[in-house]
C-alpha cells in the first residue's frame, strides 16, 4: 500500500510540473510586420514549420532597442520563445538566428 500511494504522488508531481511548463512556445521565422504601441511593440513572425503568422509582444528594453536601432528589421530571421498564457504571446527570448 505505501509503494502504491509513493508512485500515486510521483505521477501526480509529474502531471503538475509538466502543466506548469506548458505555455512556453518556440518559433523560428521572419519578421513580417513591427507594430509599435507605447513602450511596447507587437511583431508578426511566419513560422519557418507551419507558415502560421504569430503575433509576439515585446516589452524587454534590450529587444525594443534594437527595433528602434533598426538592428532587427522586417525580413530578418528570428529565433524566439515565447509564454502564450492569457491569450497574449510574450517574448521571453528574441535574437536573430544569425545573432545580433
Amino acid at each position: 500500500m505505501k509503494k502504491f500511494v509513493s508512485v500515486l504522488i510521483v505521477v501526480v508531481m509529474l502531471g503538475v510540473s509538466s502543466m506548469a511548463f506548458a505555455a512556453d512556445q518556440k518559433i523560428v521565422g521572419v519578421v513580417e510586420r513591427i507594430q509599435w504601441a507605447g513602450n511596447a511593440a507587437t511583431v508578426i513572425l511566419k513560422d519557418n514549420k507551419t507558415g502560421n503568422k504569430v503575433p509576439i509582444m515585446v516589452t524587454d528594453n534590450l529587444t525594443l532597442d534594437k527595433l528602434r536601432d533598426r538592428r532587427i528589421v522586417v525580413g530578418d530571421e528570428i529565433r524566439c520563445k515565447y509564454d502564450d498564457a492569457g491569450g497574449k504571446n510574450r517574448s521571453k527570448l528574441f535574437r536573430k538566428t544569425a545573432g545580433c
